[in-house]
């Protein structure tokens, strides 16, 4: 059984990765790969707008918080939004106590992300 499970879909109105199970330090770098393509695609779209869909997250260490962080800021830099859906405690709790929803874009569900 995998740990982690990381799909992306290009949707018309934004890149749409989802990512399901453990993100630590064994896993987050299978994460950062996907989310690198990912905002490359989104780049090339004209709503230049990629989710990170960690809804399904059982885990959430701080390996995860710097590849979602580091996806934000080269996001940023290449002027494409990225925006984060989650509502369980396992995700938004490690962000909060960062202080990480300051500078990340968090919504609840998909569609208040799109």
């Amino acid at each position: 059984m995998d740990l982690l499970v990381v799909d992306s879909e290009v949707r018309p109105e934004a890149v749409v990765v989802q990512a399901a199970g453990e993100v630590d330090s064994s896993t987050a770098g299978d994460l950062t790969s996907h989310l690198d393509a990912a905002l490359r695609q989104a780049g090339t779209q004209a709503s230049r707008l990629l989710i990170i869909d960690l809804q399904a997250v059982t885990y959430f260490g701080s390996a995860g918080l710097n590849a979602v962080l580091d996806c934000h800021k080269q996001g940023q830099q290449a002027g494409t939004s990225v925006r984060l859906v989650a509502d369980n405690g396992l995700v938004v709790r490690p962000i909060e106590v960062t202080n990480l929803d300051s500078v990340l874009e968090l919504y609840p569900t998909l569609p208040d992300a799109l």
